[in-house]
């Protein structure tokens, strides 16, 4: 069974499947993280959805790059959740399956392309409290601090 984080899924809603990727990017005693601007400020694991066709650890590679400007690697998958949520930006109200990897930064090639994106270098436990949502917040906790 999956773990749900976060609000109860509303019974007046039809919510659609958005399987994504994220990833625990430990450098240095510090996480490289990502803070997105709009629509909501928030700090994140750096990663997200997955295209059609595309496999889940390609997605993680781009996703991470898109985010940070750092390519990544050695990812070991180490569990995912489950949470519904709104997301305004594509005007979707999703069940957003979340699987999350440890991987390392290797080498950092740019800043981030994806706009509203910068990179965040903090501790663990900082990370354990700040992030955006309570399963990335959960997972550091576990396999982070």
């Amino acid at each position: 069974m999956i773990p749900r984080f976060g609000p109860s899924p509303r019974p007046d809603v039809k919510y659609h499947l958005r399987p994504g990727v994220y990833a625990i990017l430990p450098h240095r005693g510090d996480l490289l993280l990502t803070f997105q601007e709009r629509p909501v400020p928030e700090l994140q694991l750096p990663g997200g959805g997955i295209d059609p066709g595309e496999s889940p650890l390609a997605a993680l590679h781009r996703e991470v790059f898109e985010e940070t400007g750092w390519k990544i690697g050695s990812p070991r998958r180490l569990g995912a959740f489950r949470r519904f949520v709104y997301m305004p930006e594509y005007d979707l109200w999703a069940e957003k399956l979340c699987t999350i990897y440890m991987a390392y930064p290797v080498r950092q090639l740019g800043l981030p392309t994806e706009p509203d994106h910068s990179t965040v270098w903090t501790t663990p436990r900082i990370a354990a409290k700040e992030l955006g949502n309570s399963g990335d917040r959960r997972f550091v906790a576990r396999f982070a601090l």
